[in-house]
């Protein structure tokens, strides 16, 4: 036979909802006496921290040729299917065998886990520290290799809002 549990019964207190009204004002006071932290955006850029996985990037090596060598790898680790590369043969003599003559990312697909940047063998693809990427267009949001290698040149030096930042205070 089934045992009947009686369901929750409140009290008066309860009923009256003084006691979660005080709780409530209670957290309220707590944070409206404590310094306000406001980033006057457009003016102002956020630091992301350490590890933030924003904007793909395609890395070279020092001699500016791309360490990918178009394994796919990335493609098939990612979750959301939204990176397509068609590789093609090396045109540089004695280096890697393949390289990637079409490179997409589509923006608007990724979730940015961090998956590619994990399968890839050569660290070739990685995600960097702009979060800022917004534009009109669906196709403005497609990018391809020059694009991601554009992103390299401006993240190499991994001080990207830091040096935003010194170039708007000059002006």
């Amino acid at each position: 036979m089934a045992t009947i549990i009686k369901s929750y019964e409140p009290t008066f207190w309860d009923k009256i909802y003084i006691p979660a009204l005080v709780k409530g004002l209670m957290v309220t006071l707590r944070h409206f006496f404590k310094r306000k932290i406001t980033i006057q955006y457009p003016d102002e850029k956020h630091i992301p921290p350490e590890g933030y996985r924003g904007l793909h990037r395609l890395n070279k090596y020092p001699n500016d040729r791309i360490k990918c060598v178009a394994c796919e790898m990335c493609s098939a680790a990612c979750p959301v299917d939204c990176i397509h590369i068609v590789p093609g043969p090396s045109p540089w003599e004695g280096d890697k065998e393949r390289y990637p003559v079409r490179f997409d990312i589509d923006l608007l697909r990724c979730i940015f886990c961090g998956f590619c940047e994990m399968a890839c063998p050569e660290e070739a693809i990685e995600l960097t520290e702009i979060y800022d990427f917004s534009n009109y267009t669906r196709e403005s949001l497609l990018i391809d290799k020059e694009g991601l290698l554009e992103v390299y040149e401006l993240t190499k030096d991994r001080n990207f809002y830091s040096r935003v930042k010194s170039k708007e205070s000059q002006s």
